[in-house]
């Protein structure tokens, strides 16, 4: 039997596109060892993002992939992940405990993003992620009723507080400070304030993700908070509407102008599929998501039908994701978190922490 060639190994995978990241698996840096005995050629890859679910079909995907090389023996193929720190902007300093900020954004409320970042969350967690999610909407926090949680955070010195867990979540809100009918009549200065002290004053806990729910809008307070936040990357949710689109593209633009990438959009409420005779009708219009990824040349990271099961699921405590892991919507939630997640893991990497701080005395 002819030996195989290291070469050819290597250059067919090159050809090999991680649907999670639209990269090679040898541009993305995932080919970590390359073992041949003769004919039989063991594969040792690296993902940068959860895949706890996705591992197998993975696998499977490749090793298809590889028998393709002429005379090729046995394959085998190890997957690991390692989930890195990477960079946020310029000035900033990544936040303890926390690898990475993903903030979830909308140009206007009502598209439901505050749903797609409590589900993307805990979706990312079902791969295998440590995960926590702050809601940052200060005037409509709705975190606490989506994870069915309430009452104040436990603070074990008196000036921290330790995050609330439901799901496997970590999070904090203001919604568990104050009264659920007491109206928030605040100030922009008083609303940073508060969410810099939700982020910078809760013991997060070895996160690999910290998923932050922005309030809606591109106005004051959201350009402030992304100025100030260290984010890695950040996802915007729109639906097929005009109008809807146009106030995302807003919010997209915004973080372009603080150098925040946009990891991609999520076009939510795509499609409304009746619950009685399941006739499919795209009431918000169709391909707006897709027209605005193509002209800012960012992902679609996913379309999510407009299905009465999401609301319910979330109103009751129990998000969809959690509540109905087989189904559709969830399957389409996870696909959404690996490939929000693979688009960052090709970003640029957080360096800062292996550099020492120079300090400089008189002496």
């Amino acid at each position: 039997m002819t030996a195989i060639n290291r070469a050819d190994v290597e250059n067919l995978l090159r050809t090999f596109i991680d649907p999670n990241t639209d990269t090679d698996l040898v541009t993305q840096k995932s080919v970590k060892q390359i073992s041949i005995d003769g004919a039989d050629v063991h594969l040792s890859l690296e993902l940068g993002y959860p895949a706890k679910r996705y591992t197998e079909q993975f696998k499977e995907a490749v090793l298809t992939h590889l028998k393709s090389l002429p005379g090729i023996g046995s394959i085998k193929i190890d997957v690991s992940v390692n989930i890195i720190s990477h960079a946020v902007q310029q000035g900033l300093k990544p936040i303890p405990q926390v690898k990475n900020i993903i903030a979830v954004a909308s140009g206007k409320g009502g598209v439901g993003k505050s749903t797609t970042a409590v589900n993307l969350a805990l979706a990312l967690a079902a791969e295998g992620a440590n995960v926590g999610i702050l809601d940052a909407d200060i005037y409509g926090p709705s975190i606490p009723t989506m994870l069915g949680i309430s009452g104040f955070p436990a603070s074990e010195d008196g000036k921290t507080m330790q995050p609330k867990l439901s799901f496997g979540l970590q999070t904090n809100s203001i919604g568990f400070l104050v009264d659920q009918n007491q109206p928030m009549i605040w100030r922009g200065p008083m609303v940073t304030s508060a969410l810099q002290q939700l982020l910078k004053e809760t013991q997060w806990s070895e996160l690999d993700y910290l998923v932050i729910d922005l309030p809606p809008g591109t106005g004051d307070i959201q350009l402030t908070m992304s100025q100030q936040i260290p984010v890695s990357g950040a996802v915007i949710v729109t639906t097929p509407q005009d109008i809807a689109l146009l106030d995302a593209q807003r919010g997209l633009g915004m973080f372009e102008k603080v150098n925040v990438p946009v990891l991609g959009i999520v076009e939510n409420m795509s499609i409304h599929i009746c619950s009685q005779c399941g006739h499919e009708e795209p009431i918000f219009g169709s391909g707006g998501g897709v027209a605005m990824a193509e002209k800012n040349k960012v992902p679609l990271l996913g379309s999510l039908p407009l299905d009465i099961s999401i609301r319910q699921f979330a109103d009751s405590g129990r998000p969809i994701v959690v509540s109905d892991p087989d189904g559709r919507p969830a399957t389409i939630y996870r696909e959404i978190a690996r490939k929000a997640a693979g688009r960052l893991a090709i970003r640029a990497k957080d360096f800062s922490s292996r550099f020492p701080n120079i300090v400089i005395q008189n002496t």
